[in-house]
């Protein structure tokens, strides 16, 4: 039986809630999930600054569960605290931008980003060409940058994205698109049918891969115990301290 830890970023429970409805969804036989919610930082990350505060803690929470998973994903997209977790870590760790990227290059040769708001576009740049991949992508259709993931998806907000999407397409010229963030979590699914072009769900994306890396050979990373000071026991933990 493999275990998979899919950890929310943020405070909101609704969005782990949504994430693990996903995630359960397209985990495959033999593996179960466990999701949890950041133990502490902002209801949503939808600001540069946001991002960059939201990696404490999801070491911190990834720390804590250690040992209890084989394989783990960080259901934040532009994945605060991944390549950290790469590396102090001894199981796979996976980012939904980076599942989700990686997913949509292979689906089309070009691919659309769609998100509610612009304010993260910076961090999904970074995400692009941290794993070489910006050339693939055919261009970004998000929200204002004063917007926000809606608490609830309605009828408004589906409406709103399905334009976007189509933009992406028509305009950009995109072969396959990513809702982008973790609050659109099971979405692309429902989705799917109104769109001519595949929809790429980061959280359904880093569960499959998940599922492929788990018990697979680790690079061998040996760390020296080195003193943090500040922080809690669970990241000082990841240090042998």
């Amino acid at each position: 039986m493999t275990r998979l830890l899919v950890l929310n970023g943020n405070t909101t429970q609704a969005v782990t809630d949504r994430i693990a409805e996903a995630a359960r969804s397209a985990a495959p036989e033999g593996m179960t999930v466990d999701a949890m919610t950041a133990p502490y930082g902002l209801p949503l990350i939808v600001t540069r600054a946001d991002w960059l505060l939201s990696g404490p803690p999801i070491l911190e929470a990834l720390a804590a569960k250690r040992g209890t998973y084989d394989a783990a994903v960080i259901a934040v997209f532009g994945d605060p605290a991944l390549d950290a977790a790469k590396l102090l870590l001894d199981v796979p760790v996976i980012g939904i931008s980076e599942a989700a990227f990686h997913a949509a290059s292979m689906l089309g040769r070009r691919f659309g980003i769609v998100s509610f708001t612009a304010a993260l576009r910076p961090m999904f740049e970074d995400c692009l060409d941290h794993h070489g991949l910006r050339g693939r992508c055919a261009g970004f259709r998000m929200g204002p940058v004063d917007a926000s993931y809606p608490a609830q998806l309605g009828a408004a907000e589906t409406a709103e994205l399905l334009a976007l999407i189509d933009q992406s397409i028509a305009q950009d010229g995109a072969e396959a698109v990513i809702l982008a963030g973790g609050p659109l979590a099971g979405l692309a699914a429902v989705l799917q049918p109104s769109v001519g072009v595949p929809l790429v769900d980061g959280t359904v994306a880093a569960v499959r891969l998940a599922a492929a890396l788990a018990g697979m050979p680790r690079p061998a990373r040996p760390h020296r115990a080195r003193p943090l000071t500040g922080y809690g026991t669970e990241v000082a933990s990841l240090y042998g301290a």
